[in-house]
């Protein structure tokens, strides 16, 4: 018989940079231990595991330590090849890590950061800018039922655990609506596909919970 793999990943339940690794660990249907961390007294193995950013997610893997979310995606479907998150295709990889980087880095500063620190007038053009990014997503998803055609994986893991299944739960406890069904048909299509997906579902946090989360967060941010 094989031996057990070790497969450890420290997380918060609200997070969806975690809540990504866990739906690419269940579509490859690997058996892993879960470590709740708490976001405002991070535990001595985190500290040990990601001395430098001292963040979530963690994954431990037979004693060797990956960390940042997307890097760990791309290891898990390397190191796991079965039900792939990528394209095999080069340019359609390439694409996917675009818009991965596009959705965590700009779309997370302007929809969640900025927005949470600007005043309400100020709040407007960042719930502008917001709309302008998405619809980026929303034209890659025209003719398609998931970002990689017809079965989910590594985008839309990214996408979905940050904008529907976080963003816009913080949007809702700030009282905006940035993605409506008239101005992205493609996107709210496609999280209706994402919600039909079991692991999907299991990853979603409770909603009423995680709006009180997020009201939290965006106090954080202005205080910061």
């Amino acid at each position: 018989m094989a031996e057990k793999e070790e497969v450890k990943l420290l997380g918060i339940w609200a997070s969806p940079f975690n809540r990504r690794i866990e739906m690419a660990l269940k579509l490859k249907g690997i058996p892993y231990d879960y470590v709740e961390e708490k976001l405002l007294d991070k535990s001595p193995l985190l500290l040990e595991l990601n001395p430098i950013h001292k963040k979530v997610p963690v994954l431990v893997h037979n004693g060797k330590t990956i960390l940042e979310s997307l890097v760990i995606l791309e290891y898990i479907d390397e190191a796991w090849p079965h039900n792939p998150i990528l394209s095999q295709d080069p340019y359609e990889r390439s694409k996917a890590r675009f818009f991965a980087k596009l959705i965590d880095e700009q779309i997370f500063d302007a929809g969640f950061v900025s927005m949470a620190r600007a005043d309400e007038k100020g709040r407007e053009a960042f719930v502008e800018k917001t709309r302008e990014l998405i619809m980026h997503l929303e034209k890659e998803l025209v003719g398609k039922d998931f970002f990689g055609g017809k079965s989910v994986g590594f985008l839309d893991f990214v996408a979905g655990s940050m904008i529907p299944f976080c963003l816009e739960r913080g949007w809702e406890g700030m009282g905006l609506e940035v993605i409506t069904e008239e101005k992205f048909p493609e996107f709210k299509r496609w999280v209706k596909n994402m919600e039909k997906i079991e692991i999907v579902k299991e990853c979603i946090p409770p909603r009423e919970k995680h709006i009180e989360h997020m009201n939290f967060m965006v106090q954080r941010v202005r205080s910061a």
